[in-house]
């Protein structure tokens, strides 16, 4: 390898793509275009990164399989940081296996680590997890390893373990300041932000306050009778009751722990849970079938008690009772979070992230888009869409997963 591809390779590395590409942007042959690849990825320009490397592959012959590998694994890190989350894994998990092979311990250590990214990102965590713990970050350059340890603290926001996700940021700003790279060190400070605010928003007896991830962790180790209305289910000393598919059942639980130690007029729980104007015969007769429903679900967790103008909730051994809200209610919250990270998603993407339908994912960007909330560019499949960072928007932290104890 000749010195202009070394001094370019070294200042990607130090993440300078300027430099690189005044040393090689005149440049066609393999190395050149796998390197003018990586310093456009790096200056943002995505498309044309990706066609420099699909050249770069062909141009590398059938011989020159560890370089090849390597314009494979660049190309998927582009498709993540564009949100492909289609791209083929499994052409990832071939080149993982070549570097592998050929002593590349670094650089098949970097294709686990955005294997288990992508998990992240589409919300396999229990994969997520095994594959964390099965790589080993020491073989990562320093960069590499604050990725890792904010994919961790990722995993961790998202289990709702803070003393986890704390250690892992901790580690994570360490190795960014050792890395000397502004853009890797701006990330991590994003990430400690979101750590920062505030998770969730705490409704019990009339009043509301906000809570940090940490807050949450220890709400859900408490004893408290818990209306979850970021994933839909109900919790109570370890047990949990999922109602994800029960939205009207949700609807009524809410309301009656909101209103708790008091009661909710028949009226009020037809006009939330039927969207009903004003309560006919046909109506009650509906909720008083809806109750006994919900009664059934939640027989080892709570009662519920007629009263003379509706009913009320009445949670064994007389404890506590709190709805956990996200910090702004929003019908499309899930979607909102997602965005929120500040990347160009397709609609598709999101249909993968979030195990809906396309269609579903579709209408809910109409509506966002209508009200201002997020914003598209491009046509047909090369749509993306986008939206600016809020204060106190609901964040992935509190992604539809399952609960510590579910």
């Amino acid at each position: 390898m000749d010195s202009l591809i070394t001094a370019a390779g070294l200042a990607l590395a130090a993440g300078d793509p300027l430099g690189a590409l005044n040393r090689v942007a005149l440049r066609d042959d393999a190395p050149a275009l796998a390197l003018r690849g990586i310093a456009m990825a790096q200056l943002g320009d995505l498309d044309r990164a990706k066609l420099l490397l699909r050249r770069a592959g062909r141009a590398f012959g059938p011989r020159e399989r560890t370089a090849r590998a390597r314009c494979v694994l660049a190309e998927a890190e582009i498709a993540l940081v564009s949100r492909d989350l289609a791209w083929p894994a499994k052409a990832l998990q071939e080149a993982c296996d070549t570097l592998e092979g050929r002593g590349d311990l670094a650089n098949a250590a970097y294709a686990r680590y955005l294997g288990i990214r992508r998990l992240l990102l589409i919300g396999r965590l229990d994969e997520a997890e095994s594959g964390v713990a099965a790589l080993d970050p020491v073989h990562l350059p320093l960069p590499a390893r604050a990725a890792f340890e904010l994919v961790v603290a990722g995993i961790a926001m998202r289990r709702v373990k803070a003393d986890v996700a704390g250690a892992a940021l901790a580690r994570a700003e360490n190795a960014a300041r050792d890395a000397g790279i502004p853009a890797l060190t701006a990330e991590v400070e994003s990430a400690r932000l979101a750590f920062d605010t505030p998770a969730a928003r705490l409704v019990t007896a009339g009043t509301e306050r906000l809570l940090s991830l940490g807050d949450v962790e220890a709400l859900l180790a408490s004893e408290t009778f818990i209306v979850d209305a970021c994933r839909h289910a109900v919790r109570s000393k370890g047990r949990v009751v999922s109602l994800e598919r029960r939205p009207v059942l949700f609807s009524l639980v809410r309301l009656l722990a909101e209103a708790w130690p008091g009661d909710v007029s028949r009226d009020a729980l037809v006009a939330t849970a039927f969207r009903a104007k004003e309560a006919d015969e046909s109506h009650r007769a509906r909720l008083r079938v809806e109750i006994g429903r919900l009664r059934a679900q939640l027989r080892t967790l709570a009662g519920i008690s007629a009263t003379r103008r509706g009913f009320a909730l009445v949670p064994r051994g007389n404890g506590a009772v709190a709805v956990l809200a996200r910090p702004v209610d929003d019908d499309h919250a899930a979607v909102l979070a997602l965005l929120a990270d500040g990347e160009a998603w397709s609609s598709s993407a999101l249909a993968l992230a979030l195990d809906v339908s396309p269609r579903t994912v579709q209408r809910a960007l109409e509506q966002l888009g209508r009200a201002g909330k997020v914003q598209s560019f491009g046509r047909g499949r090369a749509r993306r869409w986008v939206t600016p960072p809020v204060p106190g928007f609901p964040t992935t932290l509190l992604l539809p997963v399952r609960l510590p104890g579910g």
